[in-house]
């Protein structure tokens, strides 16, 4: 006979019609296996992940839940750390990125890798750093430009330099001239379906990710940041009205110690920043400018101590922003943290069946990103 934890469970989930996945995760003997967040209950709790690394691409949520990568491709396996941006030889991470078709990239052993020029990928394309230790770092560094359905995933971008103006090469068939890159991490340009999970970002010259240029349907999740001024920038420009169109998910991130301020700072789109954690900030964690929505739900911020900078949002204008959707439900505040809301009516995300994802009290944070950044995975565990 079925305990009655299990009769319980039935019942919760006939009324409220959530998924498998779902099921797993409001589980009764939930609380018995290692904390895992929705994603990484997606496939993490799968035994000999190695064996299926395309089931990755099912797991994303939020405005970049489309995004699949090489789902569809060949496995590529990247064994050479060099670079050559004009003629990339096979076997280094730049001759796969720029392939046409779609691939799965991994990578055979642990490997630093400085690129010459920043590094431009082609769509249908999953950089899967799990089970090595991947850096990419000390030169320019990740460019995503009118392309689409890209997932990095397990790999550390950290110190990133400007690239020089000069010829880099995007296709098999097309060598552009480039006029050089900002320094940023990872810089999305005029491209959808984008995922960006369990990565390492830190101490880069301009920006750790960027979103612009009427960039959208984006996920940012399972990421660690530490050490950098301007952490995240969606929209390029309060009068670059094309990037009304921004959407991107913020999810169970991990913004460590020495950040000082956009966590995002988004510019007239819209940002669902949901169940990520907050160590502290020297500026500001959340700020924007050009009437941007945001929503905050189930954070978890923590205030820095003995400074005055307890608030946790910014409006880059003076007056003006009361009208502004920004939004905070279910948040942790600690130290004296607070968050002031502007706006009336509703700034729900929207998402749809497939996007939507439980998001947990502001107080379950701690928990649900204690994996944050490249995961150490073996052959069955990761």
């Amino acid at each position: 006979m079925a305990s009655t934890a299990t009769l319980r469970l039935i019942l919760s989930l006939l009324v409220l019609s959530i998924s498998p996945l779902e099921a797993d995760y409001y589980s009764p003997n939930y609380s018995n296996k290692k904390v895992l967040n929705f994603i990484d209950s997606c496939w993490r709790s799968k035994a000999n992940w190695a064996a299926n690394r395309r089931a990755l691409a099912d797991c994303a949520v939020g405005f970049g839940q489309n995004a699949i990568g090489g789902k569809n491709g060949a496995t590529y396996v990247v064994t050479d750390p060099s670079d050559d941006p004009i003629n990339p030889k096979p076997g280094t991470l730049r001759y796969g990125a720029i392939q046409s078709n779609p691939l799965w990239i991994i990578f055979a052993k642990d490997m630093v890798i400085t690129l010459k020029n920043e590094l431009m990928i082609n769509s249908f394309k999953t950089i899967d750093g799990r089970g090595v230790e991947v850096e990419i770092a000390y030169g320019p560094c990740i460019t995503i430009q009118y392309v689409s359905h890209v997932i990095i995933h397990g790999i550390s971008i950290h110190d990133c330099k400007p690239g020089k103006s000069g010829l880099v090469r995007n296709s098999p068939t097309h060598v552009g001239h480039r006029k050089g890159s900002d320094g940023d991490a990872i810089d999305i340009f005029g491209s959808t379906d984008i995922w960006i999970d369990h990565c390492f970002l830190e101490r880069c010259t301009d920006g750790l990710i960027d979103v612009i240029h009427a960039s959208t349907a984006i996920t940012i999740s399972n990421n660690f940041f530490q050490q950098h001024d301007k952490v995240m920038l969606f929209g390029h420009d309060d009068k670059n009205t094309e990037d009304k169109v921004i959407k991107v998910t913020v999810a169970f991130n991990h913004f460590g110690p020495g950040l000082v301020q956009r966590m995002p700072r988004v510019r007239l789109g819209y940002s669902h920043v949901a169940n990520n954690r907050y160590d502290m900030w020297e500026m500001y964690a959340v700020g924007g400018s050009a009437n941007p929505t945001i929503f905050s739900e189930g954070n978890y911020y923590m205030a820095p101590k003995n400074t005055n900078a307890k608030q946790i949002t910014k409006r880059e204008v003076k007056n003006g922003w009361k009208n502004w959707k920004w939004r905070s439900s279910k948040d942790k505040f600690l130290n004296g943290a607070y968050f002031i809301q502007s706006g009336w009516g509703t700034c729900a995300p929207g998402y749809t069946k497939s996007q939507a994802f439980p998001v947990a009290d502001g107080s379950k944070v701690l928990a649900l990103t204690s994996d944050a950044g490249p995961l150490r995975c073996s052959t069955e565990v990761c």
